[in-house]
């Protein structure tokens, strides 16, 4: 019996990866494995050619980490689907077909409303309520920033 492993898995996979920080991951389960790597950004030495030293007191140093997605958040009477992770996004599953939802469309839970390919794997982003799509955010093929917003959807009464 083969197993089989959803978009939404490989995401969980994917973002456990990023969240610790790791590099390379496999795992097999009941005869499949999956194996997920990507490269480290090369990070620079200090400069100490100039005869200063690094010091901690100098300044301190920023790490800002993402904030959480606002998922579901809603403000003035619209529903913001935001991206779940960083990558590309696509408004339809391929180049010669239309867009999975346009301006004004009316929207069902757990339709898809676009694909955000993260890792050469494409996500499909769903919709979690019924209502009516009023402004998309992001043009297509653009990089989408992890908690950045997609979509402001007027829910249904």
């Amino acid at each position: 019996m083969k197993s089989k492993i959803d978009y939404k898995e490989i995401t969980k996979l994917i973002n456990f990866l990023e969240e610790r920080n790791l590099s390379h991951f496999e795992l097999e389960v009941e005869g499949f494995k999956i194996s997920i790597s990507r490269s480290k950004p090369e990070v620079s030495p200090p400069d100490t050619a100039s005869g200063e030293e690094f010091s901690k007191e100098a300044e301190p140093s920023i790490n800002p980490q993402p904030a959480e997605p606002v998922s579901g958040e809603v403000q003035n009477n619209f529903h913001f689907i935001t991206s779940p992770m960083v990558g590309t996004f696509y408004r339809a599953p391929d180049p010669s077909s239309p867009p999975f939802v346009d301006i004004g469309d009316a929207v069902k839970k757990n339709q898809t409303l676009c694909i955000i390919e993260a890792m050469k794997l494409m996500n499909e982003i769903e919709s979690d309520v019924d209502g009516i799509v009023e402004e998309i955010y992001i043009q297509n093929g653009a990089s989408i920033e992890y908690g950045k917003r997609l979509f402001a959807i007027k829910p249904l009464d």
